[in-house]
């Protein structure tokens, strides 16, 4: 009888769902750690929110149904056929939708103003393409209050998100971009057009970048009927980019356009470029062409791009919002927060060739086996080595030296340790790099 050929299923990646080689994660997790101190570094505390969410929740914060992911059980039971709470469950597509769930939820046990962050995956049925994925990290930061939130943590959120850019070393630099969503639409206001027209002039507006000037003009007309001089006057406001904050307050006013919220923007603009003056030529400037797309930001609105390849999209993101909780809990909680896109970033850099690719493991020293007898001293060392603070990995067989040896050179670990073995009664070291050798005590050895 032939025995029956085994199907194999072909690997393959899934478009959307990155992955890295382990040389590569290893600076991914070392990313999250430096972001995850300088969260820390200003106050902010470590929360983590269940993969979903209630759909409705999700829906309610502006998501479009095409980029929401939801759960169901590819073969329900009667039992569950009844119970349709699994259908109403949605993997969530950021992470200030669960914030405001949470603390709603969490009210009464949290301390105002509640400063958190998270660093988890989240999902968008979006079309896969460079920058874009259906699933990738973001790394958060947010500060909510009752009533009122100072407006010094406008000033904070893009000094953190600075901060971060510098602590990773990266080899590109990254320009933060800040606006108010006050300033646009009080000058929109002040234009005449009408406030139910707002959001979708704004819409258009945001556009810019992608299809140029001619076109929104073009879609402003033709779409939403306004004539070509309201058109090109909603248009100006975004032309305006700069680094010194009185002359970009100043650039505006010479439009010549007069509303009390475009007055208030102004002002709250003003506070925020200048308490971040200190900061290097260029790194942060205001931008008024920002328009952020989330129907929640009303104040301070901020994008970060990588300078010498802006197409590429934002890498950070952020605004103020009024009242976010709103759908969750009768109580006014403004709040401001960041969004550091880790994986659209982290891509860039790997595609590009940005990224010098570490050595394949964080073993620190490899313990050799020379023979099945040498079993329990190899552990025993091994042991000892860790105990120490070390990251020790112990030889899985005993096989010739030569081959242990290629194997911490493949993987880059630095030491390999040889406990005492075939008549030598002593521990020795090697160095892999200056390839090195020398008598060494486990309990002791400084590497």
């Amino acid at each position: 009888m032939k025995n029956k050929k085994t199907s194999i299923y072909k690997a393959k990646a899934i478009s959307g769902y990155p992955e890295w080689l382990p040389e590569y994660r290893v600076i991914e997790l070392q990313w999250f750690d430096a972001i995850r101190s300088v969260f820390e570094s200003y106050g902010y505390s470590s929360i983590e929110t269940p993969s979903v969410e209630e759909l409705d929740a999700l829906m309610a914060k502006g998501a479009s149904d095409k980029e929401i992911y939801t759960l169901a059980r590819l073969q329900a039971d009667e039992e569950s056929k009844k119970d349709k709470s699994d259908a109403r469950l949605a993997l969530h597509f950021d992470l200030t939708v669960p914030l405001a769930r949470y603390v709603s939820q969490h009210f009464n046990n949290l301390i105002f103003p509640f400063k958190r962050y998270q660093m988890q995956r989240v999902w968008r049925g979006e079309r896969p393409q460079k920058g874009r994925f259906r699933e990738f990290y973001q790394c958060d930061i947010d500060v909510i209050n009752i009533d009122n939130l100072p407006l010094h943590f406008d000033a904070e959120m893009p000094r953190v998100m600075h901060e971060i850019y510098q602590k990773l070393n990266l080899p590109e630099k990254i320009q933060i971009r800040i606006s108010n969503r006050k300033v646009l639409v009080g000058y929109l206001l002040g234009l005449g057009i009408a406030e139910d027209m707002i959001a979708d002039v704004t819409r258009i507006l945001d556009k810019i970048e992608k299809i140029g000037s001619d076109n929104v003009v073009k879609q402003l007309t033709d779409d939403l009927g306004l004539d070509t001089k309201l058109a090109e006057q909603s248009l100006a406001l975004s032309k305006i980019r700069g680094g010194k904050a009185k002359e970009l307050i100043n650039a505006v006013k010479a439009l010549g356009v007069n509303n009390d919220l475009l007055e208030q923007g102004l002002t709250e603009l003003f506070f925020v470029l200048d308490n971040l003056s200190d900061l290097p030529d260029g790194d942060v400037i205001g931008d008024l062409s920002i328009v952020r797309g989330l129907d929640y930001y009303t104040g301070t609105i901020l994008e970060a791009y990588i300078v010498s390849d802006t197409d590429f999209g934002a890498v950070g993101s952020g605004g103020r919002y009024e009242d976010l909780t709103g759908s969750f809990i009768n109580k006014k909680m403004p709040g401001i927060g960041i969004s550091i896109g880790l994986t659209r970033l982290f891509s860039w850099m790997v595609d590009g060739g940005h990224l010098e690719p570490q050595r394949f493991s964080s073993t620190d020293i490899l313990v050799v086996q020379s023979s099945s007898e040498s079993y329990e001293v190899s552990m025993q060392t091994a042991n000892i080595l860790r105990n120490r603070g070390f990251n020790v990995e112990l030889f899985h067989s005993a096989v010739k030296i030569k081959k242990q040896l290629s194997y911490a050179e493949k993987k880059g670990i630095p030491y390999v340790w040889f406990p005492p073995f075939e008549g030598v009664d002593v521990h020795e070291v090697k160095d892999m790099k200056s390839r090195v050798q020398l008598v060494a005590d486990p309990e002791n050895y400084i590497f």
